[in-house]
């Protein structure tokens, strides 16, 4: 395993920021100074300002049920984030995807590069649904619009409704930022609650609001 993989593992940097501790000295290996692209063995002595970091790196996941108003970010620049909800220990889980600052609901956080990325690619088509709240009734002729796409800044927007008046659940295998305000909001709707309840394989289904569990 490269050095910053495990940095980006073992703690909560990113693998770039790992590379900027690595450039900057931060890190040593058996007491050394590592060279970037260094691999490491499970034998090695690896420390991070001057802290002895674990050598295993213990794969987890965890489903957090986002509540509103928390920022999917460490840095939240006034906001509360959503690693003010879980413990110390897990800071160094990243989240797969994201949900913005206003949304509400199913979100994965892992060290599983693997999950990650096949649940994040694009072409791997992992179904998203939400629970939309609409500030009015969408009409029949703009629900057909949505089905059959938009033209958004930065493509198509292609999302499946069920449900009627002013309440839809939205299917989706995309993921483009704020995408699913952005296309109501082509249209003239503005969203007033959006709450994810599905990703892929993974299921809210009665996890309360703030709360985490391993999956």
């Amino acid at each position: 395993m490269r050095l910053n993989q495990f940095l980006a593992k073992t703690t909560d940097l990113s693998r770039r920021n790992a590379d900027k501790a690595i450039s900057e000295g931060r890190v040593l290996v058996n007491s050394k100074i590592p060279d970037l692209g260094q691999g490491v063995e499970e034998s090695d002595k690896i420390e991070l300002d001057g802290k002895l970091l674990p050598n295993e790196v213990k794969v987890q996941t965890i489903q957090l049920n986002k509540p509103f108003g928390y920022v999917v970010s460490r840095e939240g620049q006034g906001s509360k984030t959503v690693y003010d909800l879980i413990p110390e220990n897990l800071s160094n889980l990243k989240p797969i995807g994201r949900l913005d600052r206003n949304s509400t609901g199913l979100l994965l956080m892992t060290n599983d590069g693997h999950l990650n990325q096949k649940l994040s690619h694009p072409s791997n088509n992992k179904m998203k649904v939400y629970n939309v709240k609409l500030d009015k009734i969408l009409e029949d002729e703009d629900k057909q619009k949505i089905e059959e796409g938009v033209f958004l800044e930065d493509g198509y927007s292609r999302l499946k409704l069920l449900g009627g008046n002013d309440k839809w659940q939205v299917s989706m295998s995309e993921g483009r930022n704020r995408q699913i305000r952005r296309t109501f909001d082509f249209l003239g709707y503005k969203v007033i609650k959006l709450h994810r309840v599905k990703f892929g394989d993974y299921d809210l289904g009665d996890q309360k609001i703030g709360d985490w569990i391993f999956v």
